[in-house]
């Protein structure tokens, strides 16, 4: 198999470089920035995103779709991001530092048992975040001191910076407050932070903004280092006719900075503990439901606030991205609200979502944008009133080959024969096993499917598909997502490569182990460019 190193030959970006929208007939692959090889423990927005981006112009895919790039909470879980604004610090390029001289090229080989060995030592097929982190973060924090100390005159860096920080003051000074306050009670959540920092008291919070005012200026350094990383990357793929797609949770979580600062925007007691959580009910998969957990949006009381809040938000995301999938769409329209005493979803309730009145107050403060480049995740119980909602702004909804086989109550929709062209269809998702993965299920056990359920699904998909067996199963489910009427079709980077379970993403309900996947530089290769890129000439999307 011969590495992919740059573009096929012949390609122009001269006829590549429009930015595909969600109405034209494309597709993409789905990869989250950290997934990316390197050898500082996890994917960064250095050189790797860019090989990507090469790969992605050889196959003839116009987009990259991507998870939250928020920085991770609870259980390394981009879905449990610690703001709904900053950028994750540890996504930064180090090697790009090292290129402008914030930090010396040969401490970015520290880390080796054995000096003669690899610039690492972290493992290449997943990412060991703790290790990671710490490695990551030492250098940010010498890049921090370089860059203070040769701008402390002024000049057009500390310009620069400053401009940055004035731009988003409206999230970035509370977010640094935050993350400093957080670093000194060893990344504690802030509900359990001394009352006066707890409740923002406001003396105290000068007082801590005086005291912790270096680690302050890291994390604005921080954000304002991601913000330029991630230009610089976006920039490339429009050169190359790729557009960015981004992923918006629907809630945020507890232990954020939006929360802390915004306290009056949830359901929170005095103590800023949740009164209410979010989750969904017991269905045909989960006899108590799931209990997410999440504080939720006083969208009543607090309507006029939480509109502005989620407006800067939309704002915020849509400067980074080209489109943005809504996940949990259903939400919008009514959801579920689960005392938060209770240890289950069982004992919820159906409260109504802020429906059309939210998306009609955003649309017209991002008027600017035209019609909102929003893909709405109304995967689940998708009520006539929610696809109303969908349809109403002319919003795409998703499909999930997987689904179209099993006893979810949709899943006639999920077939291909019956897509809608506006829609944006994925062989699976992050939350699904990889498609090789599903099909070889052996069922029982630990898997909420049972055997014969398996075999019966198994038994279906290869009478859709047309194929004899399952021998090439992930190219048969990506031909016909490909081949389908949907304007978008989005397959995730395991399918491409055919990999089992062992390369699943996230496996939902397991508190650990998730999000760790990577794969490596070789597995781009010339041969998996063409083949996929002859599926997407042949039917239309390239």
């Amino acid at each position: 198999m011969t590495p992919l190193h740059a573009g096929p030959p012949g390609t122009n970006l001269d006829e590549t470089r429009h930015v595909p929208k969600l109405s034209e007939r494309t597709s993409g692959v789905l990869l989250h920035p950290t997934s990316l090889p390197g050898p500082y423990g996890s994917g960064d927005l250095g050189a790797a995103a860019r090989h990507f981006i090469d790969f992605l112009v050889a196959a003839r895919q116009r987009w990259w779709q991507m998870l939250p790039i928020g920085p991770v909470g609870y259980g390394n879980s981009p879905y449990s991001a610690l703001s709904a604004f900053a950028g994750n610090p540890f996504l930064i390029c180090l090697d790009r530092l090292a290129e402008e001289g914030l930090i010396e090229r040969s401490s970015l080989r520290d880390d080796r048992p054995d000096p003669s060995g690899p610039a690492t030592n972290f493992p290449h097929d997943r990412v060991d975040y703790a290790r990671s982190a710490q490695y990551r973060m030492a250098h940010l924090r010498a890049a921090f001191a370089a860059f203070s100390a040769s701008t402390r005159g002024g000049g057009e860096a500390r310009d620069a910076f400053e401009a940055f920080c004035e731009e988003e003051r409206h999230w970035l000074d509370d977010f640094a407050l935050y993350a400093a306050i957080k670093s000194a009670h060893r990344e504690t959540s802030w509900a359990v932070w001394p009352a006066v920092a707890r409740l923002r008291e406001p003396v105290a919070l000068e007082a801590l903004r005086a005291e912790l005012r270096d680690e302050i200026e890291l994390h604005r350094f921080l954000q304002y280092r991601f913000n330029r990383d991630w230009r610089r990357l976006r920039a490339y793929a429009h050169e190359r006719g790729v557009g960015l797609i981004g992923d918006l949770p629907i809630f945020v979580s507890h232990d954020s900075a939006d929360v802390w600062q915004k306290r009056h925007l949830f359901a929170l007691d005095e103590n800023g503990m949740p009164t209410v959580v979010s989750g969904v009910p017991p269905d045909y998969f989960s006899a108590t439901g799931q209990r997410w957990g999440n504080p939720l949006y006083r969208w009543r009381s607090r309507r006029r606030d939480v509109y502005d809040w989620w407006t800067a938000r939309f704002k915020t995301t849509l400067a980074r991205f080209d489109a943005v999938r809504l996940d949990h769409f259903i939400g919008f329209q009514r959801y579920w609200e689960i005392p938060a005493t209770e240890p289950t979803a069982v004992r919820g309730r159906w409260m109504k979502g802020p429906g059309a009145p939210f998306f009609t107050h955003v649309k017209k403060k991002l008027g600017e944008l035209g019609a909102l480049p929003l893909i709405a995740e109304d995967l689940g119980c998708a009520t006539p009133k929610v696809r109303a909602l969908r349809d109403s702004f002319g919003l795409p909804g998703s499909r999930v080959l997987q689904f179209a086989f099993g006893i979810d109550p949709q899943a006639s929709t999920f077939l291909p024969h019956v897509y809608p062209r506006r829609a944006v269809v994925y062989t699976g998702t992050h939350d699904n096993d990889t498609t090789v993965g599903w099909f070889n299920e052996a069922g029982g056990g630990e898997s909420t499917r049972p055997p014969e359920q398996v075999e019966k699904e198994r038994r279906a998909a290869l009478g859709y598909l047309g194929a004899a067996d399952g021998t090439n199963i992930h190219w048969d489910m990506i031909r016909m997502v490909q081949l389908s009427v949907a304007n978008t079709a989005i397959v995730p980077m395991q399918d491409l490569l055919g990999l089992g379970s062992e390369s699943r993403m996230n496996r939902p309900g397991q508190a650990t182990g998730n999000w760790e996947w990577r794969f490596q530089k070789s597995d781009l290769t010339h041969e998996l460019a063409d083949r996929l890129g002859s599926l997407t000439r042949t039917y239309g999307r390239s």
